[in-house]
């Protein structure tokens, strides 16, 4: 639409009835889809009158709550770039996103704001407003003073900005993904036919909302379907136990569900009125996999994405879910897998660099041009940094980062099919494989492994039963043993932590 907001416009489209329930809480606190628009033009109000215009940052760090998602899109009504960030960050983190992105206004926790003052003088950001997790703080002051919701939503083109999402920085400090309209639309659009996405579903919520799979996959796939949400603050079994019975689909990343697994309460009946789980973040693994469709007739759909492009893969609703692979490639996105070293595509099968192409993949790094520049191909692929391989049907299964690539003895070593072989083994909870600095192999390949409740096992024990099933460079030269394996808010194991941790288990 010529002069519109061009996210804005389409998601309007998709709302087809305005008084059904967008958003639920388990406190009773709901907004109709119409009462989605009338707080949204409320808050757009608020950030024009704080100067927001076209192109500018609005970054919010604050817990999750119904007003920090509707702010989401609010930015984007007022022509803003929505850049969201994890409440945990600490004040010197902070520093480098404020430093690095400029905002306009800052809406963090009242908590908060005092340690980021500095900060926030010295990055010029003009205004800071507070919001906490029950909805209370400067800014929900700020927009009950105003006086009406009517709102003109700023024009942006398709290739505009809408959102800044920082990558993790595990190899590095973190860069900024600049996400267009259309990256946001075109994948949403994409994700509700790829997954039966109707006004009939209600998604159980209980994802964060600084992270491109709860703010962008799951708001944005329920707003274009007009779908309804049951809208939990965090992820707590207790919690989801009692709303799975009103949900029809849940989004979720692997350690939700291996946790559902452990609680007595979860059982196929309270399953029966799902019709699909979706997980995504970190890998699911085979063994979780199998073990959930047992519990409860549900394959779980396994998936593929990043900050800088959204969903890119996904096994099939209709057709075989493959358990230790995120399926073949979405509607409009392309996969290749290519050589590290010439950057030609391999053959079938082979392992190499996963590169993508369509209409979900970001334009670029924020302020980084030399970074955009080495992460895109000559002829426009972006270049993941996953290694993967694609099967004869044309799913794909990722083996690991290449950064995380082990090379023992001058012999390539993939994480993670060492990693599934050690999960089968009874009594392992979990693993982590990972590289550290060894003065004969280069790198020596390492097991950390979490047991289940009662397991003992040792060392010997685990390399005695891959003795059967991996070749010898790939089998760990030592196994540590912890209670659980570290992870980040998306479930994500922290392998720059553990490799700091046993760096030097081969220095004598």
């Amino acid at each position: 639409m010529a002069g519109g907001n061009h996210l804005i416009d389409l998601i309007r489209a998709a709302i087809t009835a305005p008084k059904r329930r967008f958003l639920e809480t388990p406190g009773g606190d709901s907004l109709s889809y119409g009462e989605l628009l009338d707080l949204s033009g409320r808050y757009a109000r608020v950030l024009a009158g704080l100067g927001v215009q076209p192109g500018d940052r609005v970054a919010v760090q604050a817990e999750k709550s119904v007003p920090a998602l509707v702010l989401y899109l609010a930015v984007v009504r007022a022509g803003g770039v929505f850049l969201p960030l994890n409440p945990a960050y600490t004040a010197a983190e902070m520093e480098y996103f404020l430093a690095d992105a400029g905002p306009r206004v800052l809406i963090c926790d009242p908590a908060r704001k005092a340690a980021l003052s500095a900060a926030t003088e010295r990055a010029g950001v003009g205004h800071v407003e507070t919001l906490d997790g029950q909805g209370k703080g400067s800014w929900a002051d700020l927009a009950a003073a105003e006086a009406g919701c009517d709102f003109a939503d700023r024009p942006r083109a398709a290739a505009d900005l809408a959102a800044l999402l920082y990558t993790s920085g595990t190899t590095g400090r973190p860069k900024g993904a600049m996400l267009s309209h259309e990256n946001l639309a075109s994948n949403a659009q994409t994700l509700v036919a790829a997954w039966r996405f109707t006004g009939a579903d209600v998604l159980l919520h209980a994802l964060p909302i600084f992270h491109t799979h709860g703010l962008f996959v799951a708001t944005n796939v329920t707003l274009f379907s007009g779908a309804s949400l049951l809208y939990l603050p965090r992820f707590e079994v207790g919690p989801v136990l009692e709303s799975l019975p009103r949900a029809t689909v849940m989004m979720g990343v692997p350690t939700y569900y291996s946790r559902l697994l452990a609680a007595d309460g979860f059982t196929a009946a309270l399953c029966a009125g799902m019709r699909l789980f979706i997980s995504g973040s970190a890998p699911l693994s085979a063994e979780l996999h199998r073990a959930f469709e047992a519990r409860t007739g549900h394959a779980i759909l396994e998936r593929y994405g990043m900050s800088e492009t959204n969903m890119n893969t996904s096994n099939p609703y209709d057709g075989e879910r493959r358990p230790g692979t995120v399926g073949p490639p979405l509607a409009g996105v392309e996969v290749r897998i290519t050589d590290l070293e010439s950057g030609a595509p391999v053959a079938p099968g082979a392992v190499g660099m996963i590169e993508l192409r369509g209409p979900n993949v970001f334009s670029g790094y924020w302020r980084k041009p030399d970074s955009t520049d080495e992460a895109f191909s000559d002829d426009g692929f972006f270049i993941t940094g996953d290694m993967g391989r694609i099967d004869e049907d044309g799913y794909v299964a990722i083996v690991g980062r290449e950064k995380d690539l082990i090379i023992s003895g001058g012999l390539n070593v993939y994480p993670a099919e060492v990693e599934g072989e050690i999960d089968r083994i009874p009594g392992v909870a979990e693993s982590a494989v990972i590289g550290v600095p060894h003065d004969d192999y280069g790198e020596a390949v390492v097991a950390v492994v979490a047991l289940d409740g009662d397991a003992e096992m040792s060392a010997a024990d685990i390399q005695g039963v891959l003795s059967g099933s991996l070749a010898g460079f790939k089998r760990p030269k030592d196994v540590f043993f912890v209670e659980a394996l570290p992870r980040n808010a998306m479930g994500k194991v922290e392998k720059a932590g553990l490799r700091e941790r046993y760096r030097r288990a081969f220095a004598e």
